[in-house]
């Protein structure tokens, strides 16, 4: 199941999980490696194909050509079978559980399976070869890198999803986020920071809602919301001040659109509050 870069950075940003294990794998050519069709496999995993080739095959009727780049993303419970090509199949793979979460509507399911086809270029393969060096040692330094490690490699691959489905905006959305944190005190509006890029409102919306998942304006609310919790939990300035602090004059407007994002009043902010 096709799942967009957006949904999978939210499942790893507030998913807890469970890290097993990180191996590397050669597969000899024309072979087919039957081992989880009667039993099917028990975590997820992220796979990251390195040489040769190979067809996954799920279910018997979901089919993934691999070669270098490929990454499979998923695929607990599944019953797999894996056809390696003629010159045999190399791979990295990366065994994991979400811990402890239960389904919720729209939530990603562990038996589904994202598909990626990145560059791997030296800063890739650099990752993959300090995870593999850092799952094999026993230091118990190593396996909190180990962790470290595998959320940079998932975010580079995800950074790259994202790139390669917007590379004609890319630029223009990515400067636009850094104008928006970096003018957020100020007041913004679509049309003004459309008029920034020489593009109309509508579309300048429509390429910033496709590259980051939501659109111009909310996201600068939320950004600014963020910020603002930040400032309360300090508890070293009134909510008047902070209101101000990031562009609103009115402190009872902002209140209720504090309430609104975060699901508190800002006089309820502590350490103990829950962040939305």
């Amino acid at each position: 199941m096709s799942r967009t870069y957006e949904e999978l950075a939210q499942y790893f940003a507030t998913t807890p999980i469970h890290l097993f294990g990180v191996y590397r794998t050669s597969l000899e050519g024309n072979r087919t490696y039957s081992g989880h069709v009667h039993k099917p496999t028990a975590k997820c995993g992220v796979i990251i194909a390195l040489e040769g080739e190979a067809t996954f095959v799920f279910d018997e009727v979901e089919r993934y050509m691999m070669k270098p780049g490929h990454i499979l993303i998923g695929g607990a419970g599944r019953r797999l079978e894996v056809i390696s090509g003629a010159d045999g199949f190399q791979y990295c793979l990366a065994h994991y559980l979400p811990s402890g979460i239960g389904e919720e509507k729209g939530q990603r399911r562990p038996e589904d399976i994202f598909c990626i086809e990145v560059t791997l270029n030296p800063e890739l393969l650099k990752l993959v070869e300090q995870l593999l060096n850092a799952a094999s040692a026993p230091d118990v330094m190593d396996k909190l890198n180990q962790r470290s490690l595998f959320y940079q490699f998932i975010t580079k691959v995800l950074q790259s999803e994202r790139y390669h489905q917007n590379k004609d905006s890319y630029l223009v959305i990515e400067d636009a986020i850094q104008y928006i944190q970096s003018h957020f005190t100020e007041s913004l509006t679509l049309a003004k920071l459309a008029d920034r890029y020489q593009l109309k409102p509508k579309y300048f919306s429509h390429l910033f809602t496709k590259y980051t998942g939501t659109g111009p304006i909310d996201y600068l609310i939320h950004y600014r919301m963020n910020k603002a919790h930040e400032w309360l939990l300090t508890k070293q300035f009134s909510v008047s001040a902070v209101a101000k602090g990031i562009g609103y004059s009115d402190p009872y407007y902002f209140s209720r659109l504090f309430k609104k994002y975060k699901g508190i009043s800002p006089s309820q902010v502590d350490f103990d509050s829950t962040e939305a």
